[in-house]
């Protein structure tokens, strides 16, 4: 009797293109049906902005893409590879807000301190955009508080600038310098001054920032102040000083 031989497992074949659009659609199938050798080399790849397809799908929000990808051991070459920019997928899993992308990343050995072209890093993001579990998970996976970017703001900069006064808060407790200054000797408490956002500013001033620095252009935070903002300011200040 014969003995029945097993036909060849034929490999799917896709287009570099195809693995991309795949990637940015979120379509996991594609993915499942490549053999690891062909996913490990699908790794490698990079589009014309530099971006392999672990970073295309994190920042399109295509957590599952991003899982499969991420699950083979050479993916931990690729999770802190940067785009031309300077960007990782980690910087754009923050930006966009998705923490379970955040938590892959992490878990596969993304840097969280890595700083892109304009010198931030992904807790810069999480602080511009207001995503304070995003910001939690990656203090806990040991990025740093007070980094300044090319400009010199620190998260606490950008934070106070977008007036996410809960996210000021979590900073802060975890060792945040409440009057670090920016290039252009600006303090979060400027920044929130500036911005109008009189919640964060007030909580500034309970952790102590001092009102009375001068910035570049010899303004005081007061002085930058409008004039029904001021006296709130003052009132508060003095209240600290008092306490």
């Amino acid at each position: 009797m014969d003995m029945e031989i097993d036909p060849p497992i034929l490999e799917v074949q896709f287009k570099d293109d195809d693995l991309f659009e795949a990637a940015e659609s979120g379509d996991a199938s594609t993915f499942k049906s490549l053999s690891r050798e062909q996913l490990s080399k699908a790794l490698s790849l990079r589009n014309e902005d530099g971006r392999s397809l672990i970073h295309v799908a994190a920042s399109s929000a295509r957590a599952e893409v991003v899982k499969i990808l991420s699950s083979i051991d050479e993916s931990a070459s690729v999770i802190n590879s940067a785009d031309e920019e300077g960007w990782v997928p980690l910087h754009s899993a923050a930006s966009i807000g998705h923490s379970e992308i955040v938590e892959i990343l992490l878990s596969r050995g993304a840097d969280a301190n890595l700083k892109n072209g304009g010198g931030r890093t992904a807790l810069h993001y999480a602080s511009s955009k207001g995503w304070l579990k995003i910001a939690e998970i990656l203090i806990s996976q040991g990025a740093k508080i007070n980094l300044k970017d090319k400009v010199g703001a620190t998260p606490l900069h950008r934070a106070a600038s977008t007036g996410n006064s809960e996210l000021c808060e979590l900073l802060i407790e975890e060792g945040a310098e409440v009057d670090a200054v920016d290039k252009a000797g600006q303090t979060s408490l400027m920044n929130a001054v500036i911005c109008h956002y009189k919640e964060v500013a007030l909580l500034l001033i309970r952790h102590g920032a001092d009102v009375d620095v001068e910035d570049k252009e010899g303004y005081t935070v007061l002085g930058r102040a409008s004039d029904d903002f001021r006296p709130i300011l003052i009132d508060a200040a003095k209240a600290m000083q008092e306490g």
